[in-house]
């Protein structure tokens, strides 16, 4: 098999980048390793900066995130047991975000491929990339019970944190920078309407707690707990109260409850790799960075990964230029650090210190009472929460 790009991962990048690329009339494949159904399902994040709706609309790929998407002009900050509205257009210039789930993103781009986009394989294992340095770098597969090859000009690792495309980097040129934090998310999917117009971040005596929602009619809700915590450990009933504790208010307001249908526990890490090209494959999404979910990032990096790519791509198909995959690197970690800075900086503002350092506690709270009451640090906030601008 050969094609001018190859894509390893059908998550939300890969198959953006080949419904851009397609559009471009560029040619390439996407293997993914799961089944449609798998990939279709998988509960991820839902929180969409500007440029992510705007890249999904240039893809023409935005018609039911048009219809369904919820608007959100801003977050709640919760402490002291007060509610703290930060408002993104007053503060940014009119920026909002939208709640869309990743999961119908998926559905979306997958559903275009389809019917009319490049090849998208399903349960096709990539086993190797060999000869990344060259014109043209082989992705070795299985596919329907046997190995097969796809040669390409290009090589894109949209394959996540656990691919093989970034192990494929040469130790020596390779720098990776991780660190891991000292509690995880008890997260929860409910069939209950949303307690709050917008997503709520609280930070409560006994840890942080954050309310959020999948459609008008499910909610998605979290609570800190300490790594290793065993979702079963957590009924029902446990899970309500500590969260109606942690979000409470003095105010009149109640925690609507509801069936729980899905518990996990997400570990919280902050992880970058650099650089994200070696030779002709480049690293997209959570192939070369993690975040914490602190700051809702993780999905709207992978896709501004991917607007620089179909932009450069667009450029060598229609000049043979390739100065902006030279720099392909260089701007996306520009982002990225930038991301990763204030993930961390929401992460440790609203989570309790494990340790019980009354000294840090108070440090969180003064941050806190300065962003509710500061409009610089307030706007710091809800531009970066809200989308920083590509910097091409």
């Amino acid at each position: 098999m050969r094609t001018t790009v190859g894509i390893i991962g059908g998550g939300p990048a890969g198959l953006l980048l080949a419904r851009l690329l397609h559009r471009t009339g560029i040619d390439c494949v996407v293997l993914e390793a799961r089944t449609r159904e798998y990939v279709e399902h998988r509960q991820r994040a839902g929180m969409l900066e500007q440029g992510t709706v705007d890249a999904l609309r240039e893809a023409d790929a935005a018609q039911r995130l048009t219809a369904e998407g919820l608007v959100h002009q801003g977050i709640e900050l919760r402490f002291d047991r007060t509610r703290h509205h930060i408002d993104f257009p007053a503060l940014t210039g009119g920026r909002t975000v939208t709640i869309y789930a990743q999961t119908e993103i998926v559905k979306d781009l997958v559903a275009l491929q389809l019917a009319d986009g490049p090849p998208l394989l399903f349960e096709a294992e990539a086993l190797a990339i060999e000869k990344p340095e060259s014109a043209s770098p082989v992705v070795r597969f299985l596919y329907e019970g046997r190995e097969q090859t796809l040669t390409c000009d290009w090589v894109i690792g949209c394959d996540g944190f656990h691919g093989i495309s970034r192990d494929t980097f040469p130790a020596a040129s390779s720098r990776s920078y991780a660190h891991d934090y000292p509690y995880s998310w008890l997260g929860i999917l409910a069939d209950v309407a949303p307690s709050c117009d917008e997503l709520v971040y609280a930070r409560g005596e006994s840890g942080f707690a954050l309310h959020s929602m999948r459609s008008p009619h499910l909610s998605r809700l979290y609570l800190q707990v300490p790594n290793d915590t065993d979702p079963d450990d957590w009924p029902d009933d446990r899970i309500w109260d500590e969260l109606a504790a942690r979000l409470a208010i003095d105010a009149d307001w109640t925690l609507h409850r509801g069936p729980i249908t899905a518990k996990s526990v997400t570990t919280m890490r902050s992880y970058v790799h650099e650089p994200m090209r070696h030779g002709r494959l480049l690293l997209a999404g959570d192939a070369a960075h993690i975040v914490p979910p602190t700051g809702a990032k993780g999905l709207n990096l992978a896709v501004s990964d991917v607007r620089v790519l179909a932009r450069a791509f667009a450029e060598l198909h229609r000049t043979g230029s390739e100065q902006l995959l030279d720099t392909y690197s260089e701007i996306c970690l520009a982002r990225v650090w930038q991301a990763t800075r204030f993930s961390y900086d929401m992460t440790k503002m609203l989570h309790a210190q494990p340790d019980g350092d009354a000294f840090e506690n108070r440090l969180q709270l003064t941050r806190l009472r300065r962003t509710a009451a500061s409009r610089h640090a307030a706007a710091e906030l809800a531009a970066n929460y809200s989308g920083l601008p590509l910097m091409t």
